[in-house]
């Protein structure tokens, strides 16, 4: 099992990667040696599964346009949008093992489960990697009940830095505004603000003290949790040096922050606070896990009484409640698309070289072996990803594939994404990206 201490461990030696921060990036936006037009990458990932019958348009049976398909309910808010969309049928994540949640294997291509360590990075924090730097470039938000997000303000499920090292998602948008918008806020905010840098840049210092006098074989060990301190308030000091551009970005604090009537008003919050950071250049990776990647959530706000466990053993085809969650996430996508597509960027906007991936942490439904695994992509990444149209594939390439094909459109070069060839022998029928994605 995934021990407390082996946890404590892995976020100590990941504080900095959970940020998304390096002490040597300086801009906010690419630098001037990056390409002249960023490219950035949105994840969404839904709890429970994602059953085709939910996004693939009836009749649909085998590859094609979607020009003149009706997109099933659940997703009709998407309808406008269907020269963006490319519906993916018929990936696997067999290896993964999801059962009720693949967990840090969802975005990681490997065998996951409740309390097992990430066995290597994930896809989203291998891209953040890839594309052009920011300040901070991977964010990671999760949205569940209000009373998970107020009793653990993070957690780590989906997405990792390397084996053993979780990333944070960030739950409760009060903290989160505070650790990207404090420095250039008023009144309590910024008092708070002030109050736990002040706290934060007083825990670094006593650590490095602290950490000399450790026996040698602890000093390595210690100095994991030093880097992340220093990260962290590193961050923080960088973040106040743009405050004027963050200025532009920053979403206004209301009473959905202090005083949710539901969990949506906070899912709401921290949708609004992933897209300024998109739009304002601090990311260009934000994984967003509605569910946080394990089997709870809750949408009271949408009229959805039940909650957690319960809502994946219902069908999703059909179904009222899930219409409901899914419809509700489809406006979250195109809420992120409007926000994009409204600041220019090169000869075009922030949504041209941009591309959505909106799957589940538990393929097609929460009792799965994973044998069908859809995804939604939205956007095209400057052109890289084709769009308008539907792709029905085999069930014999992994969701490791797609990540690949990801990693190619990024710019690295690379065949396989978190699978060996002894691996690959046993899930994976080809090499190299999906030449059925890629334009």
């Amino acid at each position: 099992m995934f021990s407390r201490r082996r946890m404590l461990q892995g976020i100590a030696a990941s504080t900095g990667a959970a940020l998304g921060v390096s002490l040597g990036r300086e801009s906010l936006m690419a630098s001037p040696a990056s390409p002249a037009t960023p490219k950035r990458i949105v994840f969404f990932m839904q709890n429970q599964g994602f059953d085709p019958k939910t996004c693939v348009p009836s009749g649909m049976t085998s590859s094609g346009s979607l020009a003149k398909a009706k997109l099933p309910e659940p997703i009709s808010a998407l309808e406008p949008y269907k020269e963006r969309l490319h519906i993916i049928n018929g990936l696997h994540g067999i290896h993964t093992s999801p059962s009720h949640s693949a967990f840090f294997g969802a975005l990681g291509g490997y065998r996951g489960s409740d309390g097992v360590p990430p066995s290597a990075s994930t896809i989203d924090y291998e891209l953040s990697k890839t594309l052009p730097q920011t300040l901070l470039p991977h964010l990671c938000i999760g949205m569940d009940s209000i009373e998970n997000m107020k009793t653990k303000p993070t957690i780590a499920t989906l997405s990792a830095s390397g084996a053993g090292q979780p990333i944070f998602m960030h739950s409760n948008p009060n903290h989160l505004y505070q650790m990207l918008y404090g420095g250039i806020s008023s009144g309590d905010i910024r008092r708070q603000h002030e109050a736990r840098s002040s706290v934060m840049n007083q825990v670094e210092r006593l650590a490095v003290a602290k950490g000399r006098s450790l026996p040698a074989s602890d000093q390595q060990r210690y100095g994991q949790f030093v880097s992340g301190f220093q990260d962290v308030n590193g961050l923080r000091t960088r973040l106040d040096s743009v405050a004027g551009q963050l200025r532009k970005f920053a979403p206004t604090v209301d009473e959905r922050y202090t005083s949710p009537e539901f969990e949506t008003d906070w899912h709401d919050s921290l949708l609004d606070l992933g897209i300024s950071a998109l739009t304002s250049g601090i990311t260009n990776t934000l994984t967003i896990g509605s569910g946080r990647g394990e089997i709870f959530g809750a949408w009271k706000g949408l009229g959805v009484e039940q909650q957690g466990h319960n809502l994946g053993h219902m069908d999703q085809p059909d179904n009222p409640i899930w219409i409901k969650i899914r419809q509700y996430n489809s406006r979250m996508l195109v809420r992120i698309m409007e926000a994009l597509e409204s600041v220019p960027e090169g000869s075009g906007t922030m949504m041209d070289n941009t591309l959505i991936v909106y799957t589940s942490n538990n393929a097609d439904k929460q009792h799965t072996n994973g044998a069908n695994w859809p995804v939604m992509l939205l956007g095209n990444l400057d052109g890289a990803f084709k769009s308008g149209c539907f792709t029905q594939l085999d069930g014999k390439r992994p969701i490791n594939a797609l990540y690949t094909s990801l990693l190619r459109a990024a710019g690295q070069n690379c065949d396989r994404f978190n699978m060996d060839d002894k691996m690959a022998k046993k899930f994976d029928t080809g090499t190299g990206p999906l030449k059925e994605v890629l334009a």
